[in-house]
């Protein structure tokens, strides 16, 4: 089973091993400016930007699907008021686990106002919680409450460092 799963996983034309994985997760504009973006793998600032912004270039408003997908990636959209939240994937990724994905974040996000103001407020928290929910563009086996738990967690360190300060 083992090495079926790394002959799938190979890319045909130069035979290198290829990662079913989420690029990125980002809080987009409809316009494709991104307010928040956690990239998960090895990306160039230019390169997430131009795939952000031709997001908005992909939908078509008639389509019952929150997937597009492009030559070289697929886009995995839920609309949220005025913003997208957007999983950039590769195209070997499991769609049914990126809508799983999906669905987590946007749990995430429901704790915020969907606003651009909002958003940009709380960008940290924000990825802070993507990260708690994707691992190297992986999907952690792990619940919204999870998240909010280890995301309140205290440290001592920190406490001590505040005592210091006052």
């Amino acid at each position: 089973a083992r090495r079926r799963e790394r002959e799938e996983d190979r890319d045909g034309r130069e035979g290198k091993r290829v990662a079913m994985v989420v690029l990125a997760a980002s809080v987009v504009t409809k316009t494709g400016k991104a307010l928040v973006s956690r990239q998960f793998v090895d990306m160039t600032r230019i390169r997430i930007e131009g795939l952000l912004a031709a997001f908005p270039k992909l939908l078509n408003s008639g389509k019952q699907h929150t997937y597009v997908e492009t030559e070289n990636v697929r886009y995995v959209y839920q609309p949220m008021e005025t913003l997208y939240l957007v999983l950039v994937t590769n195209k070997q990724s499991n769609i049914l686990e990126d809508l799983e994905t999906m669905k987590l974040l946007t749990r995430i996000l429901n704790d915020y106002e969907m606003d651009e103001e909002c958003i940009s407020d709380n960008c940290f928290e924000i990825v802070f919680a993507f990260d708690e929910a994707i691992c190297f563009g992986h999907r952690e086996h792990i619940n919204i409450q999870q998240i909010k738990t280890n995301l309140e967690m205290e440290s001592h360190e920190e406490k001590l460092h505040n005592m210091i300060i006052q």
